[in-house]
């Protein structure tokens, strides 16, 4: 088939790829650097799976800039461009989506197009209403950042929205059907469970699914800031509870709090969504997430004031920027909410991130020498641990008990 991949993310770029072992996929994005990347075979991400598969695997794929001639042709279009939180709306900003689908519509009367950008329970159904069309259909996408296209290749579960069971909705069902087994073809593992239910249902599944991930991550923080203020070992604790197979050893590490791209947002939207339905947990979660930064944040300030003898002029390292290891991305990690935090306590921070080429980012210096910025900081601050940090130990403030994301 001859598809179309609007975006070139992690959710856009590892669907591109997968669909490309056997189809003819062309991948659209605004940014000419990521185009001339991807054509080049070299990854604009970090993710080992799609470094390689770029570098060592056949695949019938090219990017571009030009979403009309990519489009023109294509039996599916793929959208997977972001759509970010709009905390003033209470609401996801869905303009990307929408201005993909009037492209589309603009030059191809034929295609499908399948949204897998996270969106609002019931945005499907009323962007078929606002376009008058039924050649848009929604298939959520689980994955994880840095691991994106693993986690295409041995999903979890294949999950296509499908509408109802009427006249002019066949084309979109069998489109449908047909998707879903192009997944599969593509992935490594073969015995995979396939859902269709109504796209609005699907649309939930992606948000429910997210929300429940973002409540262990601050159910164990929650565990974790009790044992730390009650002088408590939260390992043992951990351990112990996670042996319960109901429990499981997952989802279960302490860190400053969730963050990336999809749980800050996906949490906020599915609140947002409970508007008129009774409701404490979704907004416990929400809350949760906001309290363990606020008491991290205070926590640091403590121990750099101890550090530096009782003094409160002390500085404050701040250790990668990234939300997890072996991720490129900045955007809504936990560490930045901390940050903020003690900006506002107008402590000085100085920031170890070696993939940054600014001189400061935030207001804050960013120190490129690792020597000097360990000899500089009172206290260093990371929201994940690395080997490098072996030697300042003595000032590390972290809460990553397992040493994994």
């Amino acid at each position: 088939m001859k598809i179309a991949v609007a975006g070139t993310g992690y959710v856009g770029l590892s669907n591109a790829i997968l669909l490309s072992q056997h189809n003819e996929v062309t991948a659209v994005d605004l940014v000419k650097e990521k185009v001339d990347m991807i054509n080049q075979r070299i990854s604009p991400l970090v993710d080992a799976e799609i470094e390689d598969y770029l570098a060592h695997k056949e695949l019938n794929l090219k990017a571009t800039t030009d979403g009309d001639s990519a489009y023109k042709d294509a039996e599916l279009v793929i959208i997977s461009t972001p759509t970010n939180y709009d905390d003033e709306q209470n609401h996801f900003d869905t303009t990307s989506v929408e201005a993909v689908i009037e492209q589309v519509m603009r030059c191809n009367n034929e295609s499908i197009m399948v949204i897998k950008s996270t969106v609002p329970v019931g945005y499907t159904e009323s962007v078929r209403k606002k376009y008058n069309t039924k050649r848009i259909i929604f298939s959520p996408e689980f994955l994880r950042e840095g691991k994106a296209l693993y986690d295409n290749l041995y999903p979890s579960r294949i999950i296509v929205g499908v509408p109802e069971d009427e006249e002019g909705n066949e084309k979109a069902t069998q489109a449908a059907h047909t998707f879903a087994k192009l997944l599969q073809e593509g992935a490594i593992k073969e015995e995979i469970d396939v859902l269709f239910p109504h796209f609005t249902e699907a649309e939930a599944i992606k948000l429910f699914a997210n929300t429940y991930l973002a409540m262990r991550v601050a159910y164990f923080n929650e565990l974790d800031t009790y044992a730390e203020m009650k002088g408590l070992d939260a390992s043992q604790i951990i351990a112990g509870i996670s042996l319960d197979p109901r429990i499981g050893n997952h989802y279960n590490n302490p860190s400053f709090g969730y963050g990336g791209y999809c749980l800050p947002k996906d949490t906020k939207q599915l609140k947002a969504n409970f508007t008129g339905v009774p409701q404490n947990i979704m907004s416990a979660i929400v809350e949760a997430n906001r309290t363990r930064k606020e008491y991290v944040a205070d926590r640091i300030m403590e121990l750099a004031k101890k550090n530096n003898g009782g003094n409160e002029d002390y500085v404050i390292g701040v250790y990668r920027l990234t939300m997890k290891a072996n991720s490129d991305n900045f955007r809504k990690s936990s560490i930045q909410g901390v940050m903020k935090r003690i900006e506002h306590k107008n402590k000085t921070i100085i920031i170890y991130e070696p993939t940054l080429k600014e001189a400061e980012l935030f207001g804050h210096e960013v120190v490129r020498d690792f020597e000097e910025f360990k000899k500089r900081s009172h206290i260093i601050v990371a929201n994940r641990y690395e080997e490098a940090l072996e030697s300042v130990k003595d000032k590390l403030y972290t809460r990553d008990i397992y040493c994994r994301d």
